[in-house]
């Protein structure tokens, strides 16, 4: 016998909804503070380039261990590496306390998040078919700036239901680990194999520690260092450490604690996370020039076409187009609260890319500036129509619900 579709949103515990409402808050605040740092790069690129660049590609660091780097490259190895510390204790919550706990019942959010990966680069290859070296820049579509996205549904459509932020979330989960699995396996240029194993094996430290209920930072912290130093010098993005150190970190409490190690590193963490981390980074990436020559470019390289398309077109079939089809398979069902135009507008944010998509950008074409600064603005104009178009729809949307219009 056929079981029947279960309901989605599923009935959060009230401890998953603490957790939920604690990164809602951060991540929105986070995004206008992203925001404000954006428009300042921008500002600062275009009145004086060139102490912008002297800036962002000033040399730090001891040679000695190899982390005598750039900036911009100690935001993107080392700042970032406390974003996805986060995004990997969001995927761990979510799939022990969470919306992931059962795989069945998430079904929408994981197939739209899946969806929603695999559509966008499929357009972006589409779109740039031909071009020299487009295949490098297939996965910069592919990830949604939960911040972003998250600030833009607050400012915009505060009273929808928050069953859209729930998803929202749980989307950007899945689509931070798929993020980090192809940063790992697409974009190491070179390995070296025994420093890898050696922060693998701190790695393992950390986990066994955790589970041997080993609290203390004095231990833990410089443990973790230690596997970001050695996954780094290995030839591995530094990121994939963070992600592996958030997914190792106990998630729940025992009898005599009032929260896991967890919700005590999210609740210290998530803050500079949002606030300090991923800021720093946007205003050490997002500054071009926006001249005649630049954006000329957004028209004429189908790269960067392919990003854009892949961005706005692209996650939105994508995301939509998963959660029409989990319902349609009958995979999953929307609960009353939500309509199929509530989605389509939440759909239309996860082509906010933005962090990741700056930081895959790098990755794929650090090597060839101008195609890389094209890159960049693509990104930051792609993740403003999606941003606009979204706001437009989610602002309708809010206006028909309160007219009592809601049932189309």
């Amino acid at each position: 016998m056929r079981r029947a579709a279960e309901v989605w949103p599923l009935r959060p515990t009230v401890r998953y909804a603490r957790t939920l409402a604690e990164a809602l808050r951060a991540e929105t605040i986070g995004g206008v503070i992203m925001l404000l740092a954006t428009v300042a790069a921008l500002v600062w690129a275009n009145v004086s380039y060139d102490s912008y660049e002297a800036l962002r590609t000033t040399t730090v660091g001891p040679s000695g261990l190899h982390l005598d780097m750039e900036l911009y490259k100690w935001a993107q190895n080392g700042l970032l590496t406390v974003f996805f510390f986060v995004a990997g204790l969001e995927v761990k919550e979510e799939f022990v306390h969470g919306e992931l706990a059962n795989l069945r019942k998430a079904a929408l959010p994981i197939i739209a998040a899946i969806s929603g990966m695999v559509v966008p680069a499929i357009v972006y290859l589409a779109v740039s078919w031909g071009e020299e070296n487009a295949a490098k820049g297939w996965a910069i579509p592919t990830a949604t700036d939960i911040a972003f996205a998250l600030a833009v549904l607050a400012v915009t459509a505060s009273a929808m239901p928050a069953a859209l932020r729930a998803f929202l979330l749980t989307c950007a989960v899945v689509d931070d680990l798929g993020a980090i699995t192809i940063i790992a396996i697409f974009y190491t240029d070179h390995l070296d194999v025994v420093m890898l194993l050696v922060g693998a094996a701190l790695l393992a430290a950390y986990g066994l520690l955790q589970r041997r209920r080993v609290r203390s930072l004095w231990i833990l912290l410089p443990l973790a260092v230690l596997a970001w130093y050695f996954v780094e010098v290995s030839g591995v993005h530094a990121t994939v450490a963070g992600v592996a150190l958030g997914l190792l970190t106990r998630v729940t409490a025992d009898g005599d604690e009032e929260s896991s190690p967890a919700e005590l590193a999210d609740h210290y963490v998530r803050p500079f996370s949002a606030g300090f981390a991923v800021p720093v980074f946007a205003f050490l990436s997002a500054g071009v020039r926006l001249d005649g020559n630049s954006l000329s470019m957004i028209f004429s390289d189908r790269v960067v076409l392919g990003v854009m398309a892949g961005l706005v077109i692209g996650k939105f079939l994508g995301v939509f187009g998963g959660s029409w089809l989990s319902v349609r398979l009958g995979m999953a069902r929307l609960s009353e609260e939500l309509r199929w135009r509530d989605m389509a507008a939440v759909s239309l944010l996860g082509g906010i890319g933005f962090t990741v998509s700056l930081l895959i950008g790098d990755l794929a074409f650090g090597a060839d500036q101008s195609r890389a600064t094209a890159v960049t603005t693509g990104i930051l104009a792609a993740s403003l129509v999606a941003s606009v178009l979204a706001a437009v729809l989610l602002h309708v949307r809010v206006r028909r619900r309160r007219n009592g219009l809601d049932d189309v």
